[in-house]
């Protein structure tokens, strides 16, 4: 049986990656900051399906904990065929309205937690000949709009970037890229989501199943819904001045309230 190691994993896609892949037979290593939802995630997924989940409690916005998960993907003795690099939030606000120390918690989050845990990851399965990765991104990475953004643009160029140089090894990588999809993210952040149209949420469950498949494909970025598809086809036709203006006023629209 193979492992996947999953970051985020209590909530929305992390949790839909857990329940996809524990249904798959696949054993599990699930990360987050709460141990008692860890717990309860472990517990249930090891009853339903029969697998092994292993629970690492670590918060990404720490050394001490990207480093905890430096350690486990490392391990040779119990090696991780998959690693879903999913943990993230969102800031309310736009640029300034957000203190610094949030943005920078961000970008060690969804940069430097990525950076150093897809590293971590990928060294010991191009020793091994096989593996793969999966960078939860963002179709925000397509438009100007903001730290966030930005931070999810960082992703997409870096699992691109990381696939090809990675090309032959056997290890593949991938840049998922959702749009709104019903989890507590925007909760969270205590963003607003009624004026967000119905047609634009996405469900994790069939989001993951599409991702996995992209995954199995070779895909090194997956927009994994038609809808989405086709409004990433606009955004590549969209001058980026004009494009600048539609984001900021979409983002006042559909972004935190």
């Amino acid at each position: 049986m193979t492992t996947a190691l999953i970051t985020g994993s209590t909530a929305g896609i992390g949790a839909a990656f857990a329940r996809r892949l524990a249904a798959q037979g696949h054993n599990l290593v699930l990360v987050a900051r709460d141990t008692k939802r860890l717990g309860e995630q472990a517990t249930e997924l090891h009853d339903r399906h029969g697998i092994e989940a292993e629970v690492l409690a670590a918060d990404l916005s720490t050394d001490e904990g990207i480093a905890a998960v430096e350690h486990r993907l490392g391990d040779r003795t119990h090696p991780v065929d998959l690693l879903v690099n999913n943990a993230g939030f969102g800031n309310k606000g736009r640029y300034l309205e957000v203190s610094m120390a949030d943005e920078l918690t961000m970008l060690k989050v969804h940069i430097e937690a990525v950076l150093r845990l897809t590293s971590a990851a990928t060294e010991s399965m191009r020793s091994r000949g096989r593996g793969g990765v999966v960078n939860v991104a963002s179709v925000a990475a397509f438009v100007p709009r903001g730290t966030y953004g930005a931070s999810k643009a960082w992703v997409v160029q870096f699992t691109q970037g990381a696939a090809r140089d990675l090309s032959g090894s056997g290890v593949r990588l991938m840049a998922l890229c959702p749009g709104f999809v019903r989890t507590e993210f925007h909760q969270r952040a205590g963003m607003g989501t009624d004026n967000i149209p119905n047609w634009m949420w996405l469900d994790a469950d069939k989001l993951v199943a599409a991702a996995l498949d992209d995954l199995a494909r070779g895909k090194t970025v997956s927009i994994p819904d038609p809808r989405y598809k086709a409004l990433m086809g606009l955004v590549k036709l969209t001058p980026r001045g004009l494009l600048g203006g539609v984001s900021s006023r979409t983002g006042r629209k559909y972004g935190p309230q």
